[in-house]
């Protein structure tokens, strides 16, 4: 069931690269994808993330979404450690693995934790916009 839904929207992805383009029905996608400046699906999904945490982190997002997330240097343990001085987030612990890797406060906080640190700590919404997508398209196109 995991796989089956982004693979599914996936396929609409490319079936409306094609429709734009033209483009026969067994035409490689890929191309079309970079020249539309469009990610793929799991990517997609990431970057959507991505730029929720950050609006979390500035105050643009509901406030039931901001308490869930905890910034590392925010803890006293963490406080003198390496990590301290960073801007990730502290990941909670949970019991299921299934269901508590994909809820919010986890999945968000690994997506936002796996950015390079110059993207995290972009202040102004646009530019960290710009940045996270054009890292997460490195990551999607020439994987």
């Amino acid at each position: 069931m995991s796989t089956t839904l982004p693979r599914r929207l996936q396929s609409v992805l490319n079936a409306t690269a094609r429709l734009m383009f033209r483009a026969r029905s067994s035409a490689h996608t890929m191309p079309l994808l970079r020249i539309l400046h469009w990610l793929k699906v799991p990517e997609g999904i990431q970057f959507r993330l991505c730029v929720l945490v950050h609006h979390c982190l500035h105050g643009g997002a509901p406030q039931y979404l901001a308490e869930t997330l905890q910034l590392t240097s925010d803890v006293d343990s963490r406080r003198r450690l390496r990590s301290g001085s960073t801007s990730t987030l502290l990941v909670p612990p949970t019991r299921q693995i299934i269901l508590g890797n994909r809820a919010f406060p986890v999945a968000a906080v690994r997506t936002w934790n796996a950015l390079p640190a110059t993207i995290r700590s972009a202040s102004s919404y646009l530019t960290f916009r710009l940045l996270s997508q054009t890292f997460l398209s490195k990551v999607s196109f020439d994987a």
